[in-house]
């Protein structure tokens, strides 16, 4: 059984939308059995794998993560007479289920593009952008610059060394979240070893800081897990198209199941949210350091985010605001890959904007995504055909 990870207080009611989250891993892990005492604290989310696994409660909510490869159905049986219905169209099947045929083939792209002073262009058209999906270029069809609301995932490193920071981070949290889209909705996880859904999609500041303030820093840092489980929990319950994680953490991965590799193919195989990260190494040991900002520099920039590096605890804030500006000026733009869905696999991603007396423009989307087969999705009971 996967391990997840759950609220630390299932009797919040304004948590019950996510009782529990599981996470894709390429290993098996078991759970240990919950005893009474701890069901008053905080539930743990990654277990010894070596201990027998027990039966769950069947009172419990519990929604398992797909394998990040996973097996598709076979489409159901449809009349002869809508054997031609396109993308986006409904038909109806021989057992009256109407299915909706989406179309897959279309990409969509977030995407920050920036001048050679370092400051976001606003001011680009449709025209002005150019794609190439593995090194072909693409047609955009659907072009978009406004401040669109975004779904965000909060997670701050709980760990031993992130004790006398917390209350600095906690606050500039806020503080982006305030500079934010009035209509973006947040969830926050804090993690160490396991990590903690402590406030489930909201846009009260309120239950926004009650989550943040959960937090007992101790025990080592398993960030990939918590990002992985993160980015199930937005691809399951985001309202909003636009999704971003935001990382703050100030040291290493050295408890997670997943690799760094394993979990940025996690993250786009969903769809990939686009990933923020503020890593605190100013203090930390120099191997470490060293690690730490690798990693959040490679998972930042095949997601198409920042990695951010400051010299000190008082620069966290500015920073939080800089990434709020970030997701609120960026282009949304999409194309219909030339290359079938049916072929999956990764595809590579390049933008490129060009735009008269602007100089040398950069472009920061995510590096690529993981193509899905055109799947039928069953949408009986929500969707009535046409009359």
């Amino acid at each position: 059984m996967a391990p997840f990870f759950r609220l630390r207080n299932l009797r919040r009611p304004e948590n019950f939308p996510a009782v529990l989250l599981s996470i894709a891993l390429w290993s098996a892990s078991a759970q240990t059995p919950v005893t009474s005492s701890q069901q008053t604290q905080a539930a743990p989310v990654f277990h010894d794998p070596t201990t027998p696994e027990s039966q769950p409660p069947l009172d419990v909510d519990r929604d398992p993560i797909p394998s990040i490869d996973p097996e598709l159905p076979p489409p159901p049986e449809v009349n002869a007479s809508n054997t031609n219905a396109g993308p986006q169209q409904v038909q109806k099947g021989q057992n009256g289920m109407y299915v909706l045929h989406a179309d897959v083939d279309e990409v969509e792209l977030s995407c920050t593009v920036i001048d050679d002073k370092g400051h976001t262009v606003q001011d680009l058209a449709k025209g002005d952008f150019q794609v190439w999906e593995d090194g072909i270029p693409q047609t955009v069809n659907a072009f978009q610059h406004q401040d669109e609301p975004v779904s965000l995932g909060i997670l701050v490193d709980n760990s031993g060394s992130m004790r006398d920071k917390r209350a600095a981070v906690n606050a500039a949290a806020l503080n982006l979240f305030r500079a934010s889209n009035r209509s973006d909705s947040a969830f926050v996880v804090n993690f160490s070893e396991r990590a903690f859904l402590d406030q489930g999609f909201t846009s009260d500041l309120v239950a926004l800081d009650r989550g943040l303030a959960h937090f007992d820093s101790k025990g080592p840092t398993a960030m990939y897990d918590a990002v992985a489980a993160s980015a199930d929990e937005l691809s399951k319950h985001a309202q909003q198209r636009k999704q971003a994680i935001l990382i703050i953490t100030d040291g290493a991965d050295n408890a997670s199941h997943l690799t760094l590799q394993q979990t940025i193919r996690r993250v786009q195989n969903l769809g990939g949210p686009v990933v923020y990260t503020i890593g605190l190494l100013y203090d930390s040991d120099k191997d470490e350091a060293r690690d730490a900002r690798n990693a959040l520099q490679t998972l930042s920039e095949e997601t198409g985010g920042v990695a951010y590096f400051p010299e000190s605890i008082g620069d966290v804030d500015r920073i939080a605001e800089e990434v709020a500006r970030d997701i609120r000026n960026q282009y949304s733009i999409a194309y219909h890959s030339t290359k079938p869905s049916s072929l999956g696999g990764y595809r590579t991603v390049h933008v490129e904007a060009r735009a008269a007396h602007r100089g040398k423009l950069t472009v920061r989307t995510r590096r690529g995504y993981y193509a899905k087969p055109n799947v039928p999705t069953d949408i009986a009971n929500r969707t009535q055909p046409s009359r």
